[in-house]
Order: C-alpha cells, then sequence, then structure tokens
C-alpha cells in the first residue's frame, strides 16, 4: 500500500467516533425508511402464516422459491467476513485493516437474515423442529443423516463464532467509548462491555491471540456452511442439475464472489456516508478489486465445469434442463443478464487501475455482482423443480407473488438496518486496528534509505 493520511490519534478517535457521540442528518431519515420496509414485510409475513403458505407462489412441484433463494444469497453474503478477516488477518495483509470490521458485523446481519427465510418458508413456524433432531409435536427423532439436521447445527456454530469474532475486536474500541461517552447510563454500559478494559500489555497479548485463534479456528466452519447448503441440493432425489460433485466448492467459491463484492460496496457506502476518505483510500478499493478479480475468475472456472460435467453425461433429462435454463422463457434472459452482471461486466472493468481505484465505478460493479448471484441461485433451484420429473402427478412453474416480494426486501432492509444501528453504537472501523497500522507506516530516513519506524518481528 503506498497511499496514505498520517493522522494523529487524536484525530483518529474524533473521526471514527463521530457516528457514536453524534448523528449524521441523513441516519434518522434512513432508519425511519429501513423500518417502514421492515414492517411492511412483517405485515405480508402475519398475512402469510394467517392464510397459510398458499398465498406464496410456491406450489408442486417448485417447492422452493423466493425463500430458499435469499437463504443461500445471504448464506453467501456471510462468507464475506471470514474471507476479509480471517484470511488477511492470518496472511497479515495491511490493507484489510479499515475493511474487517465491516466484513465481520454484516455475516453476523447476513446469518440471521439467512436463517429467518426458513422460518418464512416453514408453513408452520411453531413446529419448527428444523433447529432440533427431535420433533417435539409427533415424538420423532428426525434424520440426523439429512443436511436438513446439518444445516442448523453449521449455521448457528457460524453466527456464534462471528459474533465472538466482532465482540473480541471491539472491546478495545468500546474502552475508548467508555472514557467518551457522556449520559446517565452509557459509561456503565460501555464499562460492562469492555471487561474491565485497561489496555495493559497482557490485555493486548491476550486479544491479539484470541483473534488469532478465533480466525484460525473459524476457518473449517466457513468451508463447512455453504458445502452442507450445497448438499441440501445435491442429496435431492429426482432433480437433474443437482447432483453434480463439483457443487460443494462451486457454492463456496460463489459464496465468496457476493460476499466480497458486497464488502466493497460497503466500504463505498461507508465513505460517502461517514466521511471516511482519510481511511477508505483509493489504494484499498484497488487490492479489493484485484481480490475480486481472482475469485470471479476462481468462480467461473468453477462455473464452467459444472456445466461440462452436466453435458458431457449427455443424459437427456440433463440436456432438457439445460436447454430449460438457457433456451426458454422467463429463464433464458435471466441467465444472459446473470452471465453478464455476475462476470462479463464487472471482470472487465476490473482489469483497469482507473475503475478499480474509483469508489463509485466499483460500487456500481459489486451491485451488478449480488444482482448476478442471486439470479444464479434462483437459476439453480427454479428450473430444475420446475421441470416435470418421473411419478408426478402435477407440473407447473413459479410465479412469485408480491407476499414474498415484500418479505425478500424485509430481509435487505433488516441487513441494512442492523449495520446502521451497530454503526451508532460501535465504531464501524476499528480503532485500535487503524492506529496500530498509522505506526507501521511511520517512516525515518536513515542515511539514504526511507525506512518503517517500527519493525514487525516475524518468527
Amino acid at each position: 500500500m503506498q497511499e496514505h493520511v498520517q493522522l494523529s490519534q487524536t484525530k483518529i478517535n474524533e473521526d471514527l467516533l463521530a457516528g457514536v457521540l453524534g448523528m449524521p442528518k441523513w441516519w434518522l431519515g434512513a432508519v425511519a425508511f429501513l423500518l417502514l420496509v421492515i414492517a411492511t414485510g412483517i405485515g405480508a409475513y402475519g398475512y402469510e402464516v394467517n392464510k397459510g403458505i398458499g398465498v406464496t407462489g410456491v406450489n408442486r412441484p417448485v417447492m422452493w422459491g423466493f425463500y430458499i433463494t435469499n437463504f443461500v444469497f445471504w448464506i453467501g453474503i456471510s462468507h464475506a467476513g471470514i474471507m476479509i478477516s480471517a484470511i488477511l488477518r492470518l496472511t497479515q495483509a495491511e490493507w484489510r485493516r479499515p475493511v474487517t470490521r465491516v466484513a465481520e458485523v454484516m455475516t453476523v446481519f447476513a446469518l440471521m437474515a439467512a436463517l429467518s427465510n426458513i422460518v418464512f418458508h416453514v408453513g408452520r413456524p411453531w413446529r419448527l423442529f428444523w433447529v432440533y433432531p427431535y420433533d417435539f409435536s409427533r415424538g420423532l427423532f428426525m434424520n440426523i443423516r439429512s443436511p436438513f439436521v446439518w444445516d442448523p447445527s453449521a449455521v448457528n456454530t457460524y453466527l456464534i463464532a462471528s459474533t465472538l469474532f466482532v465482540y473480541v475486536a471491539l472491546i478495545p474500541d468500546i474502552a475508548v467509548i467508555r472514557d467518551r461517552a457522556t449520559g446517565k447510563y452509557a459509561p456503565t454500559i460501555y464499562g460492562a462491555l469492555c471487561l474491565g478494559w485497561r489496555g495493559t500489555p497482557r490485555q493486548w497479548k491476550l486479544q491479539g491471540i484470541a483473534g488469532i485463534l478465533l480466525s484460525a479456528l473459524v476457518l473449517p466452519v466457513f468451508v463447512s456452511v455453504h458445502s452442507i447448503v450445497s448438499w441440501d441440493f445435491a442429496i435431492a432425489i429426482g432433480v437433474e442439475g443437482w447432483h453434480s460433485t463439483i457443487f460443494a466448492p462451486y457454492f463456496i467459491i460463489g459464496a465468496i464472489h457476493s460476499g466480497v463484492s458486497a464488502v466493497a460496496m460497503i466500504m463505498a457506502l461507508a465513505m460517502w456516508l461517514w466521511k471516511l476518505d482519510n481511511y477508505l483510500r483509493p489504494d484499498h478499493f484497488d487490492a479489493i478489486g484485484r481480490l475480486l478479480i481472482v475469485v470471479a475468475v476462481t468462480w467461473f472456472f468453477f462455473f464452467f465445469v459444472e456445466w461440462i460435467f452436466a453435458l458431457y453425461t449427455l443424459e437427456s433429462p440433463e440436456l432438457a434442463l439445460r436447454e430449460l435454463q438457457v433456451f426458454q422463457w422467463p429463464y433464458a434472459w435471466l441467465f444472459i443478464v446473470f452471465l453478464l452482471t455476475a462476470f462479463f461486466i464487472p471482470v472487465p472493468m476490473w482489469m483497469f487501475k482507473r475503475v478499480r481505484r474509483s469508489p463509485m465505478l466499483m460500487f456500481f460493479s459489486t451491485i451488478l455482482v449480488n444482482i448476478g448471484m442471486w439470479l444464479e441461485r434462483f437459476l439453480i433451484i427454479v428450473p430444475g423443480l420446475a421441470r416435470r420429473q418421473p411419478f408426478e402427478f402435477d407440473w407447473g412453474t413459479y410465479h412469485p407473488s408480491i407476499i414474498e416480494i415484500l418479505i425478500v426486501a424485509e430481509t435487505f432492509a433488516f441487513v441494512a438496518l442492523g449495520m446502521l444501528l451497530f454503526s451508532k453504537f460501535f465504531p464501524l472501523l476499528p480503532i485500535f486496528d487503524m492506529k496500530e497500522g498509522q505506526q507501521l507506516r511511520q517512516e525515518i530516513q536513515i542515511g539514504r534509505r526511507t525506512v518503517p519506524a517500527s519493525i514487525r518481528e516475524t518468527p
């Protein structure tokens, strides 16, 4: 990273705590709008509970629609926290510093949004035995060999680990807020949350070790979560296009593609809304753009191989499904939009340094990626179910209802509201990490050489 602005510790505190100790003018309006969208979605869900699952577009044979598409999408978005925070923390990538907190927090709220889609999809939510391997209503044990039982275990473990990840990194910053917060209860609350942090060398050592250990321990969960989600499809009986052995790595790299794109999008929004130009520099967008090129090309390779696996067998049911996806209405134009937005428009854009260093162009291109990746999940789920299978007594397609659309919009509003509320109580950028980066960037002149004033010891 060649470009930075040297700032004092006082200036860093003022800038990064401005949204916590104050309130941007736009904040209340944005929160009110998001609450309205969420209230509309909750009202639609209440109507669904009252009238039954029939008010949605799901029906025989398409039993999965927008809800499961949205579930897989948000699970994919949640992988950004581990990709950006854990892996880049372990590799000591310097450009990760202003990005980690946003990615970690987005992971937590995206997982919550993903789990809520399962509740929406269940016709009788008061019988959520999906969470437990035992159906208390009927006194039956579930099939523990099914990925539908593995799913809650993996997702809940991932949610707990991600929450701990956020909290451990927040402790030094909460102590800074404790010392500056005003009001009757704020110092007491922040004082309890920071667990008696005083910034002693032993506390800093333990905090650093905890971050590294959590980064390493959560990586297996990162791999397992989306692998299990892919197995939800791969073990289904009689649905062509879902039995590919490449589904697990294909889903994981697709999750990283959409998740890292979402992080870049939120980076641009944070820079504009909270005036963080001194911390989110063009170099940071350039670095995440180069990472996205590698991730996108890898994802497209897996996508290409998945299609090769499907076509190589020359099985007529598989060929019929691919023909439905590519050539028949309405999936044909969705397939074209998916390819253009997920790969063929953004990746050529990222090849240019001027684009990668532009927050506005990165924001536009990463929005396209997430539109394309949402459509990819839709095209995996719905056409496979819509094609008539042997021994089926009903045949139909899928048309989403306004109820589903409102509830899907509610999940996006929920994640956005969660990020806004978090930004009001905690800094979006890690204060201690930014200060450490400033110290490591300070340079001194020794003879003809300019070297960092702080040298990090390596084993």
